[in-house]
């Protein structure tokens, strides 16, 4: 049982991996940004802890890029929630795991289920500890926290960091023992600064996953501290009322980590959940980002230039459209005569293919506009439906020329990335019931690569 180290390739980026054991279960286990994997093997019960899920599973443990054995990024470039999908991928790929059990802790929590929704193939299990769909409270949120809590509690996580009173705010229950103060304080610097850790806990507080919660599907244990002081035991709670089908397991105690504080309670919850797993149900329903263009004016400009030079037009427009939907790891599900219908894992990439086709197009003379949406679609034959799909089409047809106009669903899944947007308003559309938020996308101020 002595672990592998490898490291999975996505683009020019290295992210370091361990992998341990050799179980029938393949278990795929991240700690959040925060990952520093060989750290954990100077710890004794960190090292039981870990050979007692290998005893039935292969776990496999990996750093996110920019912390632990991964390559670094800098601070203001931190990698978008897809991009979390992205390296899960990656890093399965290198290991040859086709199905893996997907435990996240933390901020990589709302990731996970991001990964469990719009990829149900490639997942057996979802498990989620000490985790949220969001962070601050609001109207429609009560589960969450005041900006006055959270700001105290990013303060005693930025102060504690790299020392050992961090062990207060993560370890309480090994509070009295030095050896083990030391040790918690060097793994911490390990993985990252304090800087890179505030970032990140920043950007937890924008995320709002809410949306993907209905439509995991997938088997799901909610393991959630009584007394743990950063995410409150209301936040696993509020996912196990919004994941059907989920169960939720309190432990007692204040401690973040599952390893030294009544780990066996912990394991035995996660082996009975995972050994009693059946292979996930073929579905036909999945969460996805739903893109939708057209070309603006396109009858009159068919008019003007005649058909067979309209059809030259349209066979550029389609070629254009699909090599950027693609680039951005979309897939083109049809072209609809002056537009095309896409679909994306992620709501960053839907952004930045649309934006793409706005400026590329433009250059070539055809204006467009651009609906997005993320929500639940059916699989029908090669083709997508559901209300998911009329939404994308109804933001697109409220579009102004060159736009890209998305739901509020949308912005609140890429907050805290590189993107900026207008408020455009509440708006009623066409066949879809209430008020619908929309945001136009600031392509003037989009990343470089746009």
């Amino acid at each position: 049982m002595e672990p592998t180290v490898g490291y999975a390739r996505l683009a020019d980026a290295r992210i370091a991996y361990q992998v341990i054991g050799d179980g029938a279960i393949d278990l795929v286990y991240t700690a959040g940004s925060f990952g520093s994997f060989d750290m954990d093997w100077e710890d004794p019960m960190a090292q039981v802890f870990l050979r007692r899920l290998a005893a039935f599973a292969r776990v496999i443990k990996f750093d996110r890029r920019g912390t632990g054995a991964s390559d670094p990024l800098p601070l203001d470039a931190l990698p978008p929630w897809e991009s979390f999908v992205e390296e899960l991928e990656a890093v399965m790929d290198s290991v040859g795991s086709a199905h893996a059990a997907i435990w996240a802790a933390y901020d990589a929590g709302p990731m996970a289920m991001l990964f469990a929704a719009t990829k149900p193939e490639r997942t057996a299990a979802l498990i989620l500890v000490h985790t949220g769909a969001k962070y601050l409270v609001g109207p429609d949120y009560p589960a969450g926290i005041t900006e006055e809590e959270a700001a105290a509690l990013m303060k005693a996580m930025s102060d504690g960091w790299g020392t050992d009173q961090h062990v207060l705010n993560q370890v309480p229950s090994r509070k009295d023992d030095q050896r083990f103060r030391l040790w918690y304080a060097k793994k911490t610097r390990a993985i990252a600064g304090p800087a890179a850790a505030q970032a990140y806990f920043i950007a937890n507080l924008r995320a709002d996953a809410r949306a993907l919660l209905p439509s995991i599907q997938v088997p799901t244990l909610i393991i959630q501290r009584e007394n743990y002081r950063f995410v409150p035991a209301k936040f696993g709670r509020y996912l196990n009322e919004q994941i059907e089908g989920s169960r939720l397991v309190e432990l007692p105690g204040s401690d973040g980590p599952l390893i030294w504080e009544h780990p066996d309670l912990a394991l035995d919850a996660i082996e009975e959940f995972l050994t009693g797993i059946r292979p996930p149900r073929a579905t036909t329903r999945l969460m996805t980002t739903v893109l939708f263009t057209d070309i603006v004016d396109s009858t009159k400009r068919a008019e003007e230039l005649g058909d067979r030079q309209w059809r030259s037009v349209l066979d550029v427009h389609d070629d254009t459209a699909r090599r950027l939907v693609e680039e951005n790891g979309g897939h083109v599900v049809k072209t609809t005569g002056d537009g095309v219908l896409a679909t994306f894992d992620g709501p960053g990439r839907a952004i930045r293919a649309a934006a793409r086709m706005c400026d590329q197009l433009r250059r070539m003379d055809l204006e467009i506009r651009a609906g997005i949406h993320t929500g639940e679609v059916e699989l029908r034959a090669g083709d997508v439906g559901g209300v998911a799909v009329h939404l994308a089409a109804r933001v697109m047809s409220t579009a102004m020329p060159g736009e890209v106009l998305v739901s509020r669903t949308v912005r609140d899944l890429v907050a805290g990335s590189e993107w900026a947007f207008r408020d455009r308003g509440s708006h009623q559309l066409k066949g879809i019931e209430g008020e619908w938020q929309l945001y136009a996308v600031d392509i003037a101020a989009a990343p470089a690569a746009v």
